[in-house]
């Protein structure tokens, strides 16, 4: 089942239908829950549920002492103190009465406080429903807690560390309640923190297990995994230029909280236009995983069946000044031929920062990330590919230090003179030099010590899985070490001393179901508990400091290859290659 879906069955049933009454009310959010909501809710089925406005904590508010209020918020100090506020005054409360949904457990000191305030008399409904992340996509979540990046792999922040680690073990654990999960936790043994961190979640997995002990229960669940990984597992993939729809739109276009702004020509005007790109828009849920050379022909071959469908009259290629001659003509179908204008748009912008920028890169990062050229022969000397796009001024010193990050990691490692010779070739500024340096607080071997050579990483061409027999293109031959990860997991072939059992052994079939009753057996749980999850074991991958937009294709492509597992994937923010490059270089501070 969906991760959108159980959300949102989640928040209408546990939240807003909970309440009886038939008054309007007034719906209380903060960040998170603001978040959580827009990505799996509509406005028009919150209203009609008899909600009459939306409000953001943070904010100041009008005053509706005639209306109850539901509040949908995190437990945190700042949540909890905003709630406090609205009621301080008996006079003057802002609403009538509260009905306070947390997402997450509530930490014991914030829960007294609340308690002993003013604004308690006015708390009519006080739950917890364990949902503190953010479904992305059908099987992508996301915890929105970039920060976990400083606090994971910047040495000088301790401060605060620990509360970080354990608010993200909380949210992943809320999302194994939430979809009915138990798995056996698993964690990228290179890294000391991640035995920690996977700790932090087991604690908090069995706190949701000694409440529920149907969860882990149902056919295949015995065989659900949790993998924690820190982001130093691949450091290739998100750094190199993808030119699958999804990934090489986040990287080169400008989107930002997934709205694509493009502008539009129509007639004599030119209008801008802002397009939301989520799973509703189902031309985008086929194509933001394919490859950019067959898009465009996609979109044009799409739009053709619907004109044939609809019997529109048509020029045999359909362009995009016939589009906005169709949209006039045709009203009726104005919204979902305004769908296919936004892909052709997307699609050419994606091409025009292709073609005679991007393009040059491409072929010199698949050679450093796969060690060879496209005719499998090895390269000898990648300095005779790479210094003339280092001396090109045309090229952004962001592309330049992309480059050569990646040269560094295909070395494993050069010398500190060595990289002060690149970085002076390519005129980068100092900050990115400390930003190239950073790296190796992921665990990425960037400077030799003494010549002495680093152990070989798994991620390198050398130690993958064979892929000759996929088709692919030359300038998409690397594939995200992670889908190797997913495809190991699934056959029960993953090194268990890279990646341990957090129990030390693998599990056996069974564990961390709860005991059944010898006397009962199950007869009395099958009747009535008609799940609409999905059945069978769930992979769920979990990267400490990020995912790419490539990586995250990859759960789609193995769960459609394996058919009986459904893997998810799911990190503490979702990275672009500049977010990569941003984050590293805050890590000297």
């Amino acid at each position: 089942m969906a991760l959108k879906q159980a959300v949102h069955d989640k928040i209408i049933n546990d939240v807003i239908r909970a309440i009886k009454g038939k008054d309007w009310k007034v719906l209380i959010l903060d960040q998170l829950s603001m978040r959580m909501l827009s990505a799996c809710c509509k406005m028009t089925e919150i209203m009609s549920e008899g909600i009459t406005l939306v409000e953001d904590i943070n904010k100041r508010r009008e005053p509706l002492p005639s209306l109850e209020s539901v509040y949908l918020i995190t437990p945190t100090e700042k949540s909890i103190r905003a709630l406090m506020v609205d009621f301080q005054y008996p006079m003057k409360t802002l609403y009538k009465t509260a009905h306070v949904f947390f997402t997450e457990a509530c930490p014991d000191e914030l829960f007294n406080e609340l308690c002993k305030s003013i604004g308690a008399r006015y708390v009519k409904t006080l739950k917890e429903i364990n949902i503190a992340f953010l479904p992305y996509e059908s099987q992508v979540f996301s915890l929105d807690s970039p920060d976990t990046f400083q606090f994971y792999y910047n040495p000088s922040k301790q401060i605060g560390r620990i509360t970080n680690l354990e608010r993200c073990a909380e949210q992943i654990a809320t999302l194994c309640a939430t979809l009915g999960e138990y798995p056996a936790v698993r964690y990228r043994s290179d890294c000391e923190r991640n035995a920690e961190f996977a700790q932090l979640v087991q604690q908090k997995l069995d706190a949701y297990k000694a409440d529920d002990h149907t969860m882990g229960q149902g056919p295949g669940k015995d065989r659900s995994q949790l993998l924690i990984i820190d982001r130093g597992f691949d450091p290739v993939s998100p750094l190199l230029h993808e030119l699958t729809l999804q990934a090489m739109a986040y990287d080169l276009l400008n989107i930002e909280n997934d709205v694509y702004k493009y502008e539009s020509t129509t007639a004599n005007d030119i209008c801008e236009k802002e397009v939301l790109l989520d799973e509703n828009d189902d031309i985008w849920l086929d194509l933001r995983h394919q490859h950019i050379a067959i898009v465009s022909q996609q979109v044009t071959r799409k739009l053709k069946d619907f004109v044939d469908e609809k019997k529109m009259r048509t020029q045999d290629k359909a362009s995009m000044r016939d589009l906005s001659q169709m949209i006039k003509k045709m009203p009726q179908y104005q919204k979902e031929l305004s769908r296919y204008s936004t892909h052709l748009h997307m699609a050419e912008d994606c091409m025009k920062h292709y073609q005679g920028k991007a393009d040059k890169l491409c072929k010199v990062e698949q050679d450093l990330a796969m060690g060879m050229d496209a005719e499998g022969e090895k390269i000898k000397d990648h300095m005779r590919n790479i210094v003339p796009i280092l001396l090109d001024q045309n090229v952004s010193s962001y592309d330049k230090t992309r480059i050569i990050l990646l040269y560094i990691i295909h070395k494993g490692g050069i010398t500190e003179e060595n990289l002060c010779k690149l970085v002076q070739h390519a005129q980068i500024p100092p900050e990115d030099k400390t930003l190239i340096q950073n790296m190796q607080n992921l665990g990425v071997p960037i400077i030799q010590d003494g010549g002495r050579r680093r152990p070989q990483q798994l991620y390198q061409p050398q130690n993958r899985r064979e892929r000759v027999s996929e088709h692919t293109y030359q300038m998409s031959r690397w594939t995200p070490y992670i889908k190797d990860i997913m495809e190991e997991m699934v056959e029960d072939k993953l090194n268990a001393q890279r990646f341990p059992f957090l129990t030390g052994g693998s599990r056996s079939v069974g564990l961390g179901s709860a005991p059944v009753s010898a006397r009962y057996g199950q007869w009395h749980k099958e009747r009535g508990q008609g799940t609409s999850f999905k059945s069978g074991p769930r992979l769920i991958i979990f990267v400490v400091g990020g995912m790419s937009y490539s990586e995250m294709r990859c759960a789609y492509e193995v769960t459609q290859a394996v058919k009986n597992w459904e893997v998810l994937i799911g990190s503490t923010h979702i990275l672009t290659p500049a977010g990569l490059l941003n984050d590293l270089r805050e890590l000297g501070n």
